[in-house]
């Protein structure tokens, strides 16, 4: 069998990583320098539809697995089906609950599922209006549209929220994501992240997950695209899980049913649990990263058997289940990441293949190959997943070992999961 992986970060390798298997091909593009030991990396963009459809149909591919949202926001799944080639992932129609907060948050309005109240605007002068009205901080100000995971800042008062507001609406900062904003209450509680299955009809979630999207320890400094992830979440209890089903899950395949929008694939839903209950922070259309690093490493299903029953609509039928005991991952991220830092700075403490026996495995979200040795390539370069029989177990395997490999410049938050 011949699989296509579209993407080239952790998520992408993870994906990879739990694809392969004896009889099946894997290609995956653009991938990095660490997918490449498992898969043929092509050189194709992640948002060139043409070149992708192109090489799945020159290729035979007989499953795309598209996992980045501009791609699925673009409708590369449409343009795969029809062409022929099977596609994993949702339709431009339903990849919009990601693609537009605003959607999304009157998608939540029109039928009841709990959110955060808030406000839609495209004119600053009345979005600083509605802000000075509210009077209420933290206030949260989202780019609708995708911002690499960035797009969302938390202004602790007036004057922040004022320059956030005329920067992304006036100045570009988001580019065509910030041209419509969404003004959000703060909501206060824990967050959780739940990466669910769904054929339209059925959801089947992974393991619950907690990500650290702050740059620094004690969660200080700007949102990144995710410092590190444990999984279980020690606050989802079966009592919220419940909750969360009967409240937001269900509800939500079911509202995307009723617009003609019918959801296939991986729906990602970032909870807050709040003391009136779980409540919708975000919705993704895809894998979260780095949480898909840590929830397949928990996988105990073969996922290429789960994407297939999403696509022919059979997903009840398989037998879903997670491994006992919990994993950690801790990303290695480049100096001055989230914002400006360089690149091709020598790995060390990785073998040929990428790895090292001291942790369970590490996914590569922005290496490359220089002269023969691995160097860095983008924000978020390494994610050093150990798996425990607790959090702490597992929080205790990587942090004794993460020093071992470094690079010029490199660090890392040491409080995934709690202080140690």
């Amino acid at each position: 069998m011949r699989i296509l992986v579209v993407g080239g970060g952790g998520r992408e390798h993870a994906t990879v990583k739990s694809l392969a298997k004896e009889g099946r091909e894997i290609f995956c593009a653009p991938g990095n320098a660490g997918i490449a030991n498992l898969a043929t990396c092509v050189d194709i963009k992640t948002n060139d539809i043409d070149g992708i459809v192109k090489f799945a149909t020159e290729n035979k591919i007989d499953l795309a697995v598209v996992s980045q949202d501009e791609p699925l926001v673009l409708g590369m799944v449409d343009a795969l089906q029809n062409a022929g080639i099977r596609a994993f992932g949702p339709n431009k129609a339903a990849a919009i609950i990601e693609g537009s907060k605003a959607f999304s948050k009157d998608l939540m309005k029109k039928y009841n599922i709990p959110t955060a109240k808030y406000e839609k605007f495209t004119d600053s002068e009345k979005a600083i209006n509605y802000i000075k009205e509210q009077n209420s901080y933290p206030t949260v100000i989202k780019a609708s549209g995708l911002a690499l995971g960035k797009g969302v800042i938390i202004a602790e008062n007036f004057e922040d929220a004022k320059e956030a507001v005329i920067e992304m609406l006036e100045g570009g900062k988001f580019g065509e994501s910030g041209n419509e904003i969404v003004i959000e209450e703060f909501l206060t509680g824990t967050e959780v992240s739940v990466l669910a299955f769904t054929d339209g009809k059925c959801v089947k979630p992974m393991i619950s997950s907690k990500d650290h999207k702050r740059a620094f320890d004690g969660d200080k400094g700007l949102n990144t695209g995710g410092m590190g992830v444990i999984a279980p979440n020690p606050v989802y209890t079966k009592d919220v899980e419940k909750q969360a089903f009967e409240q937001i899950f269900i509800p939500t395949i079911n509202a995307m049913n009723a617009e003609g929008r019918t959801f296939k694939g991986v729906l990602y839903f970032g909870l807050i649990i709040t003391e009136q209950g779980p409540k919708v922070i975000e919705y993704n259309c895809r894998f979260g990263d780095p949480e898909a690093q840590v929830c397949l490493s928990l996988l105990d299903t073969d996922l290429l058997e789960i994407m297939n029953a999403v696509i022919d609509g059979q997903l009840e039928k398989v037998d879903f289940s997670n491994k006992e005991g919990a994993a950690i991952i801790v990303m290695m991220c480049s100096g001055g990441y989230p914002e400006s830092y360089a690149k091709g700075k020598e790995i060390s403490g990785i073998n040929a293949d990428g790895q090292s026996d001291k942790f369970d495995y590490i996914f590569h979200s922005g290496t490359a190959i220089k002269d023969g040795k691995y160097v860095s390539n983008g924000g978020r370069v390494l994610g050093f997943v150990c798996l425990g029989k607790d959090v702490k177990d597992a929080q205790d395997k990587v942090y004794a070992n993460i020093d071992s490999v470094k690079f010029e410049n490199s660090f890392y938050r040491h409080d995934i999961g709690g202080k140690i």
